[in-house]
């Protein structure tokens, strides 16, 4: 090798709740932006592995694999296996999540514990775990809603949930000092993926998206652009939440 050359290694991503929604796209442009990625997934294997097909299909480097995001034990054992498969980690993006809907009054409380444990839970373990294991340079990406600000009915629960990931995420950012990763969120407005388009008439998707100046609703790949930005050049953003909504507030 001349003084002239180089060797760079592939950075290494996890996209937990990548086997689909926004999970999907943000896998997609990680890998094509030349990161090798582990597609996470609770209950979606066929999905994740379709993932992994186009990823490969389409020059890059990436493998599946199986976790309970709420469950420490599984998510320690995911970074393990990411060790193992491509020799560390560098950039976590957090998309695992759920949103069922209620008017607070009439929300279960076996409910809400179940929103808050997958998404307040889920969080804390990943972020944790990520960041004991993140190489320098690093960057974690969580994954909120501009729902916590547009105060829509029936999104109390869901809200709170993604209030405590914002809280977490400005937390985060100034723990790491010194460590050289950063830490933030972006908080999508509505975005067409099942899990917020079904069970909507499309009256009702149609009305939602007269409220942005574009007249329509997000697509997964605007927030897939957020996030490896985030993920990749974006060094000088850290501890903000970044609302990616097309003006929706």
């Amino acid at each position: 090798m001349t003084s002239t050359e180089t060797t760079t290694t592939p950075r290494v991503a996890i996209v937990t709740g990548g086997s689909g929604g926004i999970g999907r796209a943000v896998a997609k442009k990680l890998a094509a932006d030349g990161m090798q990625v582990l597609v996470h997934y609770s209950g979606g294997k066929d999905r994740a592995d379709a993932v992994v097909e186009e990823i490969v299909a389409a020059g890059g480097v990436a493998s599946a694999a199986k976790a309970d995001v709420t469950d420490e034990h599984e998510v320690a054992e995911l970074f393990d296996e990411v060790e193992k498969r491509f020799g560390g980690v560098d950039v976590v993006v957090h998309t695992a999540g759920i949103m069922p809907l209620s008017p607070l009054v009439d929300l279960k409380l076996d409910e809400f514990d179940r929103i808050h444990r997958i998404n307040v839970r889920g969080t804390f373990a990943v972020d944790r775990e990520a960041l004991r294991r993140m190489r320098a340079g690093g960057a974690l990406v969580n994954i909120s809603t501009s729902v916590t600000k547009l105060q829509q009915t029936g999104y109390s629960a869901y809200a709170a949930s993604k209030g405590a990931v914002e809280a977490m995420t400005l937390i985060l950012a100034r723990e790491m000092r010194g460590r050289d990763i950063t830490v933030n969120t972006v908080s999508p407005g509505p975005t067409d993926t099942p899990l917020f388009t079904d069970g909507k008439p499309q009256e009702l998707i149609d009305r939602i998206a007269k409220q942005t100046p574009a007249e329509r609703i997000g697509r997964p790949e605007d927030v897939a652009e957020v996030a490896a930005f985030l993920a990749g050049p974006g060094r000088w953003v850290n501890g903000q939440i970044i609302h990616t909504n097309g003006g929706a507030i």
